[in-house]
């Protein structure tokens, strides 16, 4: 099992803290300063999360990619890298736990994503970072993917917080056309400006549109109420589309996938830019807290690179600057039945260690489940990601236990030490169980009545008719175009 046990989930996280550069440098108190003044509430300060899809930890500038982010170079070296940064290795989970702050296990999100026709959102006694927000005076705008769930009114982003939205409600729709299918029998359009399909925004690609109305939102705010903007951005998520002009920057690169990724991340490295002058022109900028971050790795399979990390998309790892932290944990096994003997042997009887999870205690980092036996992606010196192997390689048997040291933030060691330090094995893995109660049930209904192609749209279907869906166009998903299109705005 050597070299199986690091599966890491690579992101890449920046933060731009305009509001405490410009803190630090204010004016100086003077010497005599006299009997104090009451002073007022402290300014508070606008807030922009802007998330990618799928983004790789090698595929950004600063990290030494050959992919061209001259944007996010510049903030990275203004601003404050998070190099030990880690989310939950796929979309949903990881998006649940930036609205809730809550673990998966929590909301009932720990098995997978949510699919189109999966009667499954956030429940709705777990309040959201927009809600929280809105109490304290914010105010609150999302623009992108929302993909946690929309089956009720009540699900939606304007359900959950938000004064306004614009975006997709599923994981996956198409760039230009926001034609999305889940399965043959089931395609919708998902672009949506609050709960009313937007059909007039058809043929506009995705990226470029949520950047439009980024800035229009920050245009019409009044100053002096603060903001959360929440722009999650579908880029680079599948299926690869970017507009013509971006693919001609990267024409000399031989790998189709690797192509057409590294054009709709530099369309994602020009909206970024677009949205930071808009708030250096707002007079926004130095009285916000400007974060990016991926939601999760790469995925080797559609052009994104990790290197010289390991793993990708889909796969765990937990380095974390917290003293401690759990990753992944899933105590509702979803296999029939009860434990066997064998996998609960492995775990010193303590943890089934057939369940997929992992930890981080101080310097070790300790993982259960399909460990896996994949190996990183090193860039090809022609541009393109290369080792990639055969899909099935990264899952490896469905029992494992892998041991790590990672010390100061850097790479874990490549050395499997469970069987040499089986006292810090038992020792992390006795701390699982006080950590999984109680959970949330795993949302696995049966399939729901969800049909899009009955009303044109993905949209909200439980107990009510999707407002102006019958009046749009049915279809199935647009093929991909090698050339790419043009953008319209």
């Amino acid at each position: 099992m050597a070299g199986s046990w690091l599966r890491p989930s690579p992101l890449l996280c920046l933060a731009v803290l305009g509001c405490l550069s410009q803190a630090r440098a204010g004016p100086k108190a003077p010497k005599n300063p006299g009997p104090a003044r009451r002073q007022g509430p402290a300014r508070r300060p606008h807030l922009v999360f802007i998330m990618v899809d799928d983004q790789g930890y090698n595929d950004v500038g600063y990290h030494g990619s050959h992919i061209r982010t001259p944007v996010l170079d510049r903030l990275a070296r203004r601003g404050v890298r998070l190099e030990n940064y880690y989310v939950q290795p796929i979309c949903s989970p990881s998006r649940s736990q930036l609205m809730t702050g809550r673990y998966q296990i929590h909301t009932g999100l720990q098995h997978s994503i949510i699919r189109p026709r999966q009667p499954l959102c956030l429940p709705a006694d777990a309040p959201t970072l927009p809600e929280r927000l809105r109490q304290a005076g914010y105010a609150t705008h999302m623009v992108g993917k929302w993909h946690l769930g929309f089956s009720r009114r009540g699900c939606l982003p304007t359900g959950r917080g938000f004064q306004s939205f614009l975006g997709s409600l599923t994981g996956s729709a198409d760039h230009f056309s926001f034609t999305n299918c889940d399965g043959s029998d089931a395609c919708g359009f998902d672009l949506h400006d609050g709960e009313r399909p937007a059909w007039e925004l058809r043929g506009n690609y995705s990226t470029l549109l949520y950047a439009h109305r980024a800035k229009q939102i920050l245009r019409a705010h009044d100053r002096k109420r603060p903001l959360f903007l929440y722009l999650a951005l579908q880029a680079v998520h599948a299926p690869l589309q970017a507009p013509a002009r971006f693919l001609r920057q990267y024409g000399s690169l031989g790998d189709r996938e690797r192509r057409r990724y590294a054009a709709m991340l530099s369309c994602v490295d020009e909206a970024v830019g677009a949205v930071v002058r808009e708030l250096r022109d707002r007079g926004l900028y130095r009285d916000s807290v400007l974060v990016y971050s991926s939601d999760n790795g790469g995925q080797p399979l559609s052009g994104g690179c990790n290197w010289p990390l390991r793993g990708g998309k889909g796969t765990e790892g937990v380095p974390s600057p917290r003293t401690e932290i759990l990753f992944n944990i899933d105590p509702v096994s979803p296999r029939p039945g009860r434990p066997s003997p064998r996998t609960l042997r492995a775990g010193f009887g303590i943890w089934d260690t057939a369940v997929r999870a992992a930890i981080r205690a101080g310097d070790w980092k300790l993982l259960t489940g399909r460990v896996g036996t994949g190996t990183g992606v090193p860039p090809d010196p022609a541009g393109g990601p290369r080792g990639l192997g055969r899909p099935g390689e990264a899952h490896g048997p469905a029992a494992q236990v892998g041991l790590a040291l990672q010390r100061d933030g850097g790479p874990p060691t490549r050395r499997e030490l469970s069987g040499r330090r089986p006292a810090v094995v038992r020792a992390l893995l006795a701390g699982w169980p006080a950590t999984t109660r109680p959970p949330w049930p795993p949302g696995t209904p049966r399939r729901p009545p969800g049909r899009p192609r009955l009303h044109g749209a993905c949209g909200a279907w439980q107990g009510r008719a999707l407002e102006g869906g019958a009046a749009g166009p049915r279809g199935g998903a647009e093929g991909e175009e090698e050339e790419g299109r043009d953008e319209e705005l």
